[in-house]
């Protein structure tokens, strides 16, 4: 059996982070399993203890409305996140090597405002026309890296 992909987060808030995170990749939240009308009435339902269901009973996983990408599930975790991420995303949106240059650039400007508005940040812009290349690296709301490319 082949397995399936879910990408975890340990986040400090994960109804926060599943928001960006819906708005940067254009997911939806998933609803919850069928037979319940919340995510913690399921976490309930497996013996997830009470005192772990804090903040909203909101949506903490995401799915790819097309149902072609991996799922996402924000787990809240009591530490901040202090280093580098070892994994990061990349937001692959100008179309590679074969769009020029400049048209990608225009395109991912765009994007990273879009993600600004959202609640992200640049860290850093890799743009080195030589080698034909540019990305800029971003923190979501809580730090993590990644990229738009």
């Amino acid at each position: 059996m082949t397995p399936r992909l879910q990408i975890t987060v340990d986040c400090a808030d994960p109804v926060e982070l599943a928001a960006f995170w819906a708005t940067a990749l254009h997911y939806d939240p998933a609803p919850p399993p069928e037979g319940f009308a919340s995510w913690h009435g399921w976490y309930r339902s497996v013996g997830v203890p009470e005192e772990e269901l804090t903040g909203p009973d909101a949506p903490d996983r995401l799915v790819d409305p097309a149902g072609v990408g991996p799922t996402f599930w924000f787990q809240q975790v009591p530490e901040p996140k202090t280093v580098k991420n070892r994994l990061h995303l990349d937001l692959s949106v100008s179309g590679g090597r074969s769009q020029p240059l400049a048209e990608r650039r225009t395109v991912i400007e765009a994007e990273v405002n879009r993600l600004e508005k959202a609640g992200a940040h640049v860290f850093r812009l890799l743009d080195d026309p030589a080698n034909d290349y540019i990305a800029v690296v971003m923190h979501d709301p809580e730090g993590n890296e990644f990229c738009v490319c």
